[in-house]
């Protein structure tokens, strides 16, 4: 087994806290992430041999601005050297309600590492490094899952307390290519049937999902995960897909760039509007992304007919930067046609924005105009000359006003 490393800048914090005999445990993603060699810049300490987090902040504040937004959960953050720190005091969890929320948390100066990585989800974030005695912890086999690419839950008995690590599971096990174990994935399973993703916020959903989207190299993996786990009876509006409406939609998924917006577009496209805004709502309350995610799904291009004013067209309707990936996602038969629609977009300069008008309110003001309500059908009137290609400088459209003696 390769030798643990972290960054050697943090021993001035650590030498720090052993003054006040106070053992470091570095925890969690960041260690997973080293034996998986990836690199990390978010790393989970915990503490031994402390009572307080008011103490643990008093020792920290030498080093940085200690953010104390997690105090209730036992945690405060330091960003040092480039590095975000979470430090953390062992604890007990205690299910009390439904959802994701529902513990009472107990912080305790005395358990050991065992006793309080048995809280966490999976083996494989389960895994500490002792500082001091430079050691690895690894109480429940979590390395050797990592080596074997299993997905395992370190208690199954309280795995099933929070909702929200079902669809961890399936970040995981896409994100890092694992398969899930069997007794875990019955029992992911079982919750998904008993409606258990009901209990959580859909903003909490929407992290997953992201997740999926983004950190995954093919998020094609996670729902497939989500399908057999039966995850379709809540985001119920894929179940209609037929087998090659899903595996396209899966392609194209895995094709396109790791561009949010792009990829909620893709994920909605196979189905009818209403459908999409059902799905989307379950997801977010963004009514930005929606509609952007909305928009590039119901614009249409015909990919037979590039001409100037067609591009000048589509870009008052969509940002063609992300509509060419979206397009190229969907459709990799038609890539020449796209690739043609890119550069003349370009060429056109309304690749990131629309076409910029050559007249505005203000220009037709001082030209002695009286603000109306006409204005707007005017200057639509004018742009829609300039795409055309009819007038090219705002003098030319200055010269065919006269031709509108109604708004005089």
């Amino acid at each position: 087994m390769k030798k643990f490393q972290y960054p050697h800048k943090l021993n001035i914090i650590f030498d720090k806290l052993s003054k006040y005999h106070i053992s470091a445990v570095i925890v969690g993603g960041y260690v997973r992430d080293f034996f998986l060699d990836l690199d990390s810049k978010d790393i989970d300490i915990e503490l031994y041999g402390v009572d307080s987090l008011d103490e643990v902040e008093k020792i920290l504040r030498e080093f940085g601005k200690v953010n104390s937004v997690g105090k209730s959960f036992g945690v405060c953050k330091l960003h040092f050297k480039n590095f975000d720190l979470d430090f953390s005091l062992p604890r007990r969890d205690t299910k009390t309600a439904k959802g994701h929320k529902g513990f009472n948390i107990t912080l305790e100066r005395n358990i050991d590492f065992k006793t309080a990585a048995k809280r966490r989800d999976f083996t494989m974030n389960a895994i500490g490094y002792a500082v001091s005695s430079q050691k690895i912890l690894d109480p429940y086999n979590g390395i050797n899952d990592l080596h074997n690419r299993f997905l395992r839950a370190v208690d199954l008995e309280t795995f099933g307390e929070d909702p929200l690590r079902v669809l961890r599971a399936v970040t995981f096990a896409s994100r890092f290519d694992l398969k899930i174990e069997k007794k875990l994935f019955h029992l992911c399973k079982t919750m998904i049937e008993a409606g258990i993703l009901t209990e959580l916020p859909r903003e909490r959903i929407f992290e997953e999902l992201k997740k999926m989207l983004l950190l995954t190299q093919k998020p094609s993996k996670a729902f497939l995960l989500l399908q057999k786990l039966s995850a379709f009876s809540f985001f119920t509006e894929l179940i209609s897909l037929d087998k090659t409406e899903f595996t396209s939609l899966l392609q194209a998924l895995d094709a396109a760039p790791k561009k949010l917006e792009i990829l909620l577009a893709i994920l909605v496209t196979p189905l009818t509007i209403k459908e999409s805004y059902t799905l989307l709502e379950k997801i977010t309350n963004d009514k930005k992304l929606t509609q952007t995610i909305i928009t590039l799904k119901e614009t249409s291009f015909d990919l037979n007919n590039i001409t100037n004013y067609t591009v000048y067209k589509l870009a008052t309707k969509i940002s063609i930067s992300l509509f060419i990936p979206y397009l190229k996602a969907l459709y990799p038969k038609k890539r020449a046609a796209i690739e043609t629609l890119e550069e003349k977009a370009k060429k056109l300069n309304v690749y990131e924005k629309k076409l910029q008008a050559l007249i505005s309110g203000k220009d037709l003001i001082a030209l002695g105009l009286k603000p109306s309500k006409k204005f707007s059908t005017l200057l639509d009137e004018l742009y829609e000359l300039q795409m055309q290609e009819k007038i090219h400088t705002k003098e030319d459209a200055i010269n065919f006003l006269p031709i509108y003696p109604s708004f005089f």
